[in-house]
């Protein structure tokens, strides 16, 4: 292995910032070339998970809601964090999308798996693939959660994609991959 291509050292972390939402890290780190960076700032976040989710009438389960980092109201996969409790990343997706939608049921397979930043985040985003999906019950939406469920076909889910109006990079990604292999 090449020295550009070895792991880095920590020499030394510390906790700058430690809440269930985020944990900001400080580390001094030592490169491979034995340069030393003194401040190099790790995200810690739980796993995340997405649901590409489709019904058995072949229409794509979306949700809208403002985002406040880009301040904007926008269409988005169902999405969440897998919870402590949940015993997988399957368990916390299809939980997160009968909550936020009240759809659920179908065949469900891991489809990717991405990171937001692997030179920041610690956390892995677990896609799914739901083919299937039925309603189920109404919304069970956390009193921080404010959303709209809307049933989409697929040239209005490629439209937003070219159109460039799917924000989120980690609902993206396996949306393009999907319309890829399922031209």
């Amino acid at each position: 292995m090449k020295k550009h291509e070895e792991n880095w050292k920590t020499l030394n972390s510390t906790y700058l910032f430690k809440k269930p939402w985020l944990t900001v890290r400080e580390d001094s780190v030592e490169l491979p070339n034995g340069s030393v960076i003194p401040s190099y700032y790790i995200l810690e976040y739980p796993d995340w998970i997405n649901v590409i989710a489709v019904t058995t009438e072949n229409k794509f389960v979306f949700i809208r809601q403002y985002r406040p980092g880009i301040g904007g109201i926008h269409y988005e996969l169902c999405a969440g964090v897998c919870e402590k409790e949940d015993t997988s990343p399957l368990v916390s997706a299809k939980r997160e999308l009968l909550e936020e939608t009240g759809y659920g049921g179908g065949k469900w397979k891991k489809y990717m798996e991405i990171s937001a930043n692997p030179g920041t985040h610690t956390n892995t985003t677990h896609c799914y693939l739901a083919t299937g999906v039925e309603k189920r019950s109404e919304q069970n939406l956390d009193e921080t959660e404010c959303l709209t469920v809307h049933l989409l076909d697929r040239e209005q889910v490629l439209k937003l994609l070219e159109g460039n109006k799917i924000k989120q990079s980690l609902m993206a990604a396996p949306l393009w991959k999907y319309f890829y292999e399922n031209k």
